[in-house]
Order: structure tokens, then C-alpha cells, then sequence
């Protein structure tokens, strides 16, 4: 009985056993939770970060199977740098996770006073860097037939009015970016997906938040995040996002490739009318 509980756990903790994956923006929030998830399931992880401080310091947390590689994602040679040197470590890249992303000036918010510098900056980084994880990835992972590309978008490239004009333009591009690639590469056995979360109290979302909320103290701003979801009973947290790109990267997601897996409880599927309540009747 020991023996199949043991084979069972083995099983379970082993989706990723012998894969290699690279996380872009894995020094925190999502792609470090991302990280640490693919490592508990067996993988060796590249965290491709362009914070030379946190990043080393989430690796060595991390432990042996984290390797820190500097990677700034509108660098196209230094995701190439990145991908050549898990080709030169390890022989092959499975997983291709490209999260890293900004959510670029928060304030003015109207349209009429976008500053397009600006604008090209947040589409450089989020959907140029994610294109350049995609031509690399899919550089090393043709050859052999094999390999899973995962990018993050969001929710806010569902609806609009959830985030600044930038991100929310980005983000949107992202699931067109994802079908395009995964129309050719299905052809050579390569899966590419995306993941759009909901609101989830990252690092970087809090920062944003906090601009608009001065007085508030992190762990204030973090629970009102937290409770912008619309299921009863539950909170989006990186766990969450982690989880379903463990499963778009493992074999669990064999047969799926061109998706947009929507992570958000429900919320972008409905929009309910308000109705007056019969009291309210003349």
C-alpha cells in the first residue's frame, strides 16, 4: 500500500519530470510562482529576468534546478542568448513561458492625451518581446517536433475599460499573436497557448493600484485586488495562473494548442442588467 501511494505521489509531483522550460519575468510575481511550480514538478527552469538583483536572488531561492539568465525581452539577442544557452546546458528548451509584461503610464488616462512614445515602449515589451520568445523558442523546437509556448495576456484584453489603453491594446493582441504562431507550428508538432488572468495581487499590480489610492498600505490595497473577482467563495492568486500553465506546458495539454485559457472565476463571462427592485415602482 506504502509502494502505490509513493508511485502515486511520484506520479503526481512529476508532470514536468526532464523538461527544461524558460519563464520570462520569473524574478517575481507570476513567473516566479510559475517557476517555482514547474520545479516542484520536476523541471529545470530558466529564470530570464532583466533584474540583475532579484533575479539571482530567486534562483538561488529557488534551489539547483533554477538557473538566473539577464534578459531584457525588447532585446531580441538577449532572449536568443537566453535560448542558446539552455540549448548549450541542457541540449533542448520543452517550454517556452513568455510573461514578462508592463502595464506602462497608468495616468493621463484618456486616449486624446496618449503619449505614443509611451505607447510603443508597452507594445514593444509585451507583445514585440513575446513574438521574439516565439521566433526563438520555435528556432530550437522545430528540429526536434516538439515543445510548448505559453504567453501571458489578460483579462484586460477581453474587455475594455480594465486597464490603461496600452496594456489593454497589448494584451489584446496577444491571443491574435498566440493563433497565428500555433497555425504554423502545429505543423511541426509545437503547441502555443496563452493564459489571461484576472486581477491577482503581484507586485507589480499593487504599485499600480497604490497610484490611485494614497493612505492605503499594501496589505489594504492587496485584499481590495483580491476581491474584485466575482466567485463567490474564491481569490485569484498566482497559484491559480501557475497551475494552468502547468498544465498547458505538461503532456496533460497534448491535444491543445491556439487557446486562450481564461483564468478570472467567471469574470469576463457575464455582464448582469440592474434592474430597479419592485419598491422602487411609482
Amino acid at each position: 500500500m506504502m509502494i502505490l501511494i509513493h508511485s502515486i505521489k511520484f506520479i503526481f509531483e512529476s508532470r514536468l519530470e526532464g523538461k527544461v522550460a524558460i519563464i520570462t519575468g520569473a524574478a517575481s510575481g507570476l513567473g516566479k510562482a510559475t517557476a517555482h511550480e514547474f520545479i516542484q514538478h520536476g523541471a529545470q527552469v530558466i529564470i530570464a529576468d532583466n533584474d540583475t538583483q532579484l533575479g539571482p536572488q530567486v534562483a538561488k531561492e529557488l534551489g539547483p534546478s533554477a538557473q538566473y539568465v539577464e534578459c531584457d525581452v525588447t532585446i531580441e539577442a538577449q532572449i536568443e542568448e537566453a535560448v542558446n544557452i539552455a540549448m548549450t546546458k541542457y541540449g533542448k528548451l520543452d517550454i517556452m513561458y513568455n510573461n514578462a509584461g508592463i502595464t506602462g503610464p497608468i495616468i493621463p488616462h484618456s486616449i486624446t492625451e496618449l503619449d505614443l512614445d509611451e505607447f510603443d515602449k508597452v507594445m514593444r515589451l509585451n507583445v514585440t518581446g513575446i513574438i521574439g520568445g516565439i521566433k526563438h523558442a520555435a528556432r530550437v523546437m522545430v528540429p526536434v517536433g516538439y515543445g510548448s509556448i505559453i504567453c501571458t495576456s489578460s483579462i484586460s484584453g477581453l474587455l475594455g475599460g480594465l486597464g490603461p489603453h496600452p496594456y489593454t491594446i497589448s494584451k489584446s493582441t496577444i491571443p491574435g499573436v498566440v493563433k497565428s504562431a500555433a497555425s504554423e507550428l502545429c505543423g511541426a508538432g509545437i503547441r502555443v497557448n496563452c493564459i489571461s488572468p484576472a486581477a491577482i495581487p503581484t507586485p507589480m499590480s499593487l504599485g499600480q493600484v497604490g497610484k490611485f489610492l494614497p493612505g492605503f498600505t499594501p496589505e489594504q490595497i492587496g485584499e481590495i485586488v483580491s476581491g474584485l473577482g466575482v466567485l463567490k467563495g474564491a481569490k485569484c492568486e498566482g497559484i491559480d495562473i501557475a497551475r494552468a500553465a502547468l498544465y498547458l506546458a505538461s503532456d496533460d495539454s497534448k491535444f491543445i494548442s491556439g487557446l486562450n485559457l481564461i483564468v478570472d472565476g467567471g469574470f469576463t463571462c457575464f455582464k448582469n442588467f440592474v434592474f430597479p427592485s419592485p419598491d422602487q415602482s411609482a
